[in-house]
């Protein structure tokens, strides 16, 4: 009997964890299921996440207002994966061993919904690319 492969676990970080890395979680979420550990932090959190994100994720059929921005902890990089880094610069801790990706997104801090929808769109890309490299259908 073999033993199922452990679940990947990916962490999305941005500075403020209200914007681009809430985006990479929710369709990471929302495109693998159960089948990927997903979680998002930012180096300096925000007290909520940005309302455009949430209305740009509203309109693709993903509901993120629950969500709130989290602090980046050096525990969650250890357990992670795959690290996807979204401009926070040398806030980001690295640790050997871990796979690092650099998503050069524009910050949807201040903009509005209009703004949003193509970082919105260019996050969903990734993140579905992002799957196909770990091998893991679409569940969504």
């Amino acid at each position: 009997m073999s033993t199922p492969a452990p679940r990947p676990s990916v962490l999305f970080v941005c500075v403020h964890n209200a914007g681009r890395s809430q985006m990479g979680a929710a369709f990471l979420t929302h495109f693998a299921g159960d089948q990927v550990e997903v979680r998002s932090a930012g180096s300096a959190p925000a007290h909520s996440v940005n309302p455009a994100v949430v209305e740009a994720m509203k309109e693709v059929g993903i509901d993120i207002s629950a969500e709130s921005p989290k602090v980046l902890t050096t525990e969650a990089v250890q357990s992670s994966d795959v690290v996807i880094t979204m401009g926070c610069g040398d806030a980001c801790p690295v640790f050997p061993g871990k796979r690092y990706l650099d998503w050069q997104l524009d910050d949807p801090a201040g903009q509005g919904v209009e703004a949003v929808r193509p970082i919105r769109d260019a996050v969903e890309q990734r993140v579905r690319g992002l799957l196909g490299e770990l091998g893991i259908p679409l569940s969504a």
